[in-house]
């Protein structure tokens, strides 16, 4: 046995195993100090919780803080509202990920289909998860156009019609940024062991059986890994907790 040569072989794998593992230790030291970029903007108490309570943050913290106005929808009298529609021409399903195209695709049995965004954490492979936008940037949560895929095909959709209005009376105020917001969330509501995957503003709706106009306030929306979200209302930084859709000081 040529044991110059085994002991070379030895070594260079050992060379190769170390680079291997030094990779792999690079890499994880980046995914973590990519997934805390932005914990510096929470103040110090909020980290010290988020260590006490094992909370990671892996969604980029938004800096923005606009003014934004409370708004008024109402749920317009259609017969086809909330109903099950079948489109008269299915649609290729990978047009979703091409905002444009899907608009184009869909403009026929959806004339203000690009009036809505689509919302990919609340989507599945089953259905497309849309919302209407208010002043074409901020969706409006909770109130859905929903898209039903089959064989890779967008075969039918449901949704209720809205009007959206702006009450004269409602001044545009300055949002809690999202770093106060989330702060209250890991200090006093979620639980051990969260991980935070998303941050959206927004504005929160609900689905009442009422034509009448019903309010909707700035909220920012928390995203867990686990699949519950929790909502911060931008202006009172009101908290409404998962499920239960109670608000919460």
């Amino acid at each position: 046995m040529d044991w110059g040569r085994a002991k070379n072989v030895l070594i260079y794998a050992f060379l190769l195993l170390n680079l291997v593992l030094g990779y792999q230790l690079w890499n994880d030291l980046r995914e973590q100090a990519d997934s805390n970029l932005d914990i510096t903007a929470l103040e110090n108490n909020t980290q010290q919780a988020m260590d006490e309570k094992n909370i990671r943050v892996l969604a980029k913290i938004p800096m923005e803080t606009p003014e934004l106005p409370k708004i008024a929808y109402r749920f317009v009298d259609d017969s086809q509202s909330g109903k099950l529609t079948d489109l008269s021409v299915p649609v290729d399903s990978r047009l979703i990920f091409t905002p444009r195209d899907l608009a184009a695709a869909l403009k026929a049995s959806l004339p203000d289909i690009s009036d809505y965004r689509y919302d990919e954490v609340a989507s599945s492979s089953d259905v497309f998860v849309l919302h209407p936008m208010v002043d074409g940037k901020w969706p409006l949560f909770k109130i859905e156009l929903k898209l039903f895929n089959s064989n890779q095909k967008i075969i039918s959709y449901q949704r209720r019609a809205i009007e959206i209005t702006y009450p004269e009376e409602e001044k545009p105020q300055r949002v809690l940024s999202a770093s106060k917001a989330l702060g209250n969330l890991i200090e006093n509501f979620l639980p051990e062991g969260s991980v935070v995957t998303e941050v959206e503003l927004g504005y929160y709706g609900e689905v009442f059986d009422s034509d009448a106009h019903l309010p909707a306030a700035p909220a920012w929306r928390f995203m867990l890994e686990s699949g519950k979200e929790y909502y911060v209302q931008g202006i009172s930084g009101d908290v409404i907790s998962p499920n239960t859709e109670k608000t919460k000081e």
